[in-house]
């Protein structure tokens, strides 16, 4: 019986690590800030518009992936430079590969929003 209850002690714990890590990276990382505001605009755009379930749905998913991508840039961003606090060419790459995934499912956020709000706006 001890066993299941440390099982759910662990999950309890590790569901408030994770809301510790979410509140961090909105309180104190930039970019984080920035999408996490574009979401409640295009949140407030979608009861504005009256999104059908389906583009709620996208609309939700896309928002989350954007922030979770941000939040794995950021995480990969500090490991790297926990790693080698100096300048080196390899952790830059990194850093730019992290970033570039960003950017390439910023753009699909950008065209997922077009054909979500195009018809409704035009």
């Amino acid at each position: 019986m001890k066993k299941k209850s440390n099982f759910i002690t662990n999950r309890l714990k590790s569901i408030g690590y994770a809301f510790k890590g979410a509140y961090l990276l909105i309180t104190t990382e930039a970019s984080i800030k920035v999408q996490f505001f574009i979401g409640v605009i295009v949140t407030i755009a979608g009861f504005y518009y009256n999104l059908s379930p389906t583009e709620w749905i996208v609309q939700i998913l896309t928002i989350g992936t954007i922030m979770a991508l941000e939040g794995i840039n950021t995480a990969i961003e500090e490991m790297a430079d926990f790693v080698h606090p100096d300048q080196h060419k390899k952790i830059g790459l990194i850093k730019d590969l992290a970033a570039g995934a960003i950017f390439i499912f910023g753009i699909a956020a950008i065209i997922i929003g077009f054909i979500i709000y195009f018809p409704k706006v035009f």
